[in-house]
């Protein structure tokens, strides 16, 4: 008797709550907050390393360079070395990061717009 479940294999299905799964190391990845920043700075232009160091205020360059490793590795930003002298290299989205960088900035929106509602109940919790 043969014992193999039917339809697609265990190994196969992706959950996010299983220990192992590829996607919950992606989820970590891209929830890391510097990882969060940098795809959400993607998402409006691409960068070159120091234009995106700017943009993503206190990240340091160790802790970006790693970020965008990570990424890159994960399939959500490419890096482009362009010829030049100096030479150049530009960072964007895949078309996966860029998926992703959309929910962010829903996200990030959502934060924005509920600053004056986190600030009065953080106030209020340090009353207590």
């Amino acid at each position: 008797m043969d014992d193999t479940p039917d339809g697609p294999a265990q190994d196969l299905l992706a959950d996010v709550f299983a220990r192992d799964c590829t996607s919950r190391g992606a989820f970590e990845s891209v929830t890391a907050k510097w990882a969060s920043l940098v795809l959400l700075a993607l998402g409006e232009s691409t960068f070159r390393f120091n234009a995106l160091r700017r943009k993503v205020d206190g990240v340091s360059e160790k802790m970006l360079a790693q970020t965008l490793q990570t990424l890159e590795r994960d399939g959500m930003v490419t890096r482009e070395v362009l010829t030049a002298i100096p030479p150049r290299v530009e960072y964007e989205l895949t078309p996966l990061g860029a998926a992703i960088a959309a929910r962010l900035r829903d996200l990030a929106d959502l934060l924005e717009a509920s600053v004056a509602d986190v600030e009065a109940s953080r106030r209020e919790h340090a009353q207590r």
